[in-house]
């Protein structure tokens, strides 16, 4: 370059400052990424820092490289170059730590992150809302409205109904009891030195008590507050302000007091996005339509307290798979192999699970299992939902008829008042239940249907299943339904899982995935016409298996 002649005059120790500089600046401008760019909007956000001196930055960052260059050798030539170097080096140096640092953050792959356990995607029921959409680990208010694309821009949201299952939630009584023999076989019988088995036998306290019983912790309130304001951001013309105080929107929920607190925490979220202090909203509770898996009585005697109704869940439990995973927690804990069955194993999962659901904590109890392990403690659980609440037998989706036939007349509500002219009288819908609640419904439906069941003895032919209650059923999982008016009698509707589109069995061509309302209906023609909840859920000798 034509100012490089003056590099040769300068003393060695300042020669190597400027060597160092420039070349910490060239990789800034040519960075493929921009990161020097980048770090404006996000790194400083990420990493802490409030505010930089933009102001000495900008003529590096306002100009091209043929700028730079022009830059840098007027400052040599005017002799300026040794003392400016000297005054702002730390400042770059700092700089571009935070370029690099920033870079690392937003490439590091989640399960490398030190707070999210490697496992955490096989959590099963037991997950964050944020593993099956990691964006919102970032941001938890962020959406994406890209993903509602209606035929044309014609089309308007006209109704919309949202099935969600409540937040997180403290472990069952039942669950507590088998984490505290699990943590007595850690505190009294393990040995070893490893650092993980330290921190459970000195510093890990059990904390969960048999009365916490699955109540609705502080995570589970916000998941539901962040869903509305969410969900209010996506469809703004339905969740809004003048809807809400005008009785347009609706709320059920399940008797049950996890279920209470998250349509109260939903609520709250719309009334602190609006600032609304003035009034409260009421909700009703309908265990008939949130709980109506205790209401059939056919499920509740051939499945639900029915041994037999899972028989491969027991299988499986005893097979070699599990027995594996059993036999490696025993010997990392260093205790007898009859000490770990599949009670304890299944503890020392949920515990992971739980410390890391409720305090975001990668809980040395998740160094019992790897990878394997716990694709192989998730298989077990979706096997279990299968035969339980899924596919399984016939029974499991028809005992949600009451729930499906609900959906389908208020939709219908919508379209004929619509159709007539007249105000969609409830233009939202909200029905906060449990995972029982969606799994069911999900199944009538059709969703996440495989070619073959699941049994004790497919395990390795079933890693690519579409039946992954993981992605499925997280914490304040929903299954959301959007009707469009999309002009001159087309109506539209489309279905949302977990804020991402899904298809309806068998419209998959159907455009941008949102059908023709009078084509879903006539998909669902037999159901319509039938899935009678009394009939179907008469006491009879044997379950219909599918």
């Amino acid at each position: 370059m034509w100012f490089t002649k003056y590099l040769y005059n300068l003393p060695s120790e300042y020669s190597f400052i400027f060597n160092s500089y420039f070349f910490f600046l060239t990789l800034s401008i040519n960075s493929k990424h921009k990161m020097c760019l980048h770090l404006r909007s996000c790194c400083c956000e990420e990493i802490g820092i409030n505010k930089l001196d933009w102001t000495l930055l900008s003529p590096i960052f306002d100009t091209n490289v043929f700028g730079l260059a022009k830059f840098w050798g007027q400052l040599l030539f005017k002799s300026l170059l040794v003392s400016i170097m000297l005054t702002f080096l730390w400042k770059f140096t700092v700089f571009h730590f935070l370029i690099i640092s920033c870079w690392l953050l937003n490439y590091v792959k989640s399960e490398d992150k030190p707070n999210i356990p490697a496992i955490a995607k096989y959590f099963t029921t037991k997950g964050r809302y944020e593993e099956v959409n990691p964006y919102l680990t970032e941001d938890i208010l962020a959406v994406n409205r890209s993903i509602l694309q209606p035929p044309s821009a014609k089309c308007q949201e006209m109704y919309l109904t949202a099935i969600i299952r409540h937040g997180t939630r403290y472990p069952t009584t039942k669950n507590v009891k088998e984490m505290q023999q699990l943590y007595n076989i850690a505190q009294h019988n393990a040995s070893g030195q490893e650092s993980w088995l330290r921190e459970i036998q000195t510093q890990w306290t059990m904390w969960y008590t048999e009365d916490m019983d699955g109540r609705l912790v502080q995570k589970g309130v916000n998941d539901l507050k962040h869903l509305a304001v969410r969900l209010s951001k996506l469809f703004p013309s339905l969740i809004s302000e003048e809807k809400l105080r005008g009785g347009f929107i609706q709320f059920i929920t399940s008797s049950k007091h996890r279920c209470v607190n998250s349509t109260l925490s939903f609520k709250a979220g719309l009334t602190e996005l609006w600032a609304i202090t003035d009034r409260e909203f009421d909700h009703s509770v309908n265990d008939t339509l949130m709980r109506f898996f205790d209401q059939c009585t056919r499920f509740v005697e051939e499945v639900d307290n029915n041994k037999s109704a899972v028989v491969e869940v027991n299988k499986f439990k005893q097979g070699p798979e599990m027995r594996r995973v059993q036999e490696k927690i025993a010997d990392r804990l260093r205790v007898p192999h009859n000490l770990i069955t599949h009670d304890m194993t299944e503890a020392a999962f949920y515990l992971c699970a739980y410390e890391f659901a409720i305090k975001e904590e990668n809980s040395p109890w998740c160094q019992l299992f790897d990878e394997d392990d716990a694709q192989v403690m998730e298989y077990a659980s979706d096997l279990r939902e299968f035969w339980k609440r899924g596919y399984g037998y016939d029974i499991n989706s028809k005992s949600s008829c009451a729930l499906f036939h609900d959906v389908f007349r208020r939709l219908n509500k919508a379209a004929d008042e619509n159709k007539s002219g007249q105000q969609v009288t409830e233009a939202v819908t909200v029905q906060i239940g449990h995972a029982d609640t969606l799994l069911p419904l999900l199944t009538l439906l059709g969703f996440f249907k495989d070619s073959d069941a699941l049994t004790s003895t497919n395990y390795a032919t079933q890693t690519k299943r579409s039946f992954r209650t993981s992605h499925m059923l997280p914490y304040a999982a929903n299954l959301v339904l959007v009707l469009y008016d999309c002009g001159g009698g087309d109506l539209r509707l489309q279905p949302l899982l977990n804020e991402k589109p899904v298809t309806f069995p068998g419209l998959t061509d159907q455009r941008a995935s949102i059908p023709l309302y009078e084509d879903v209906k006539e998909l669902y023609r037999e159901l319509l016409q039938g899935c009678d909840f009394e009939t179907e859920c008469q006491l009879f000798k044997s379950p219909a298996e599918v």
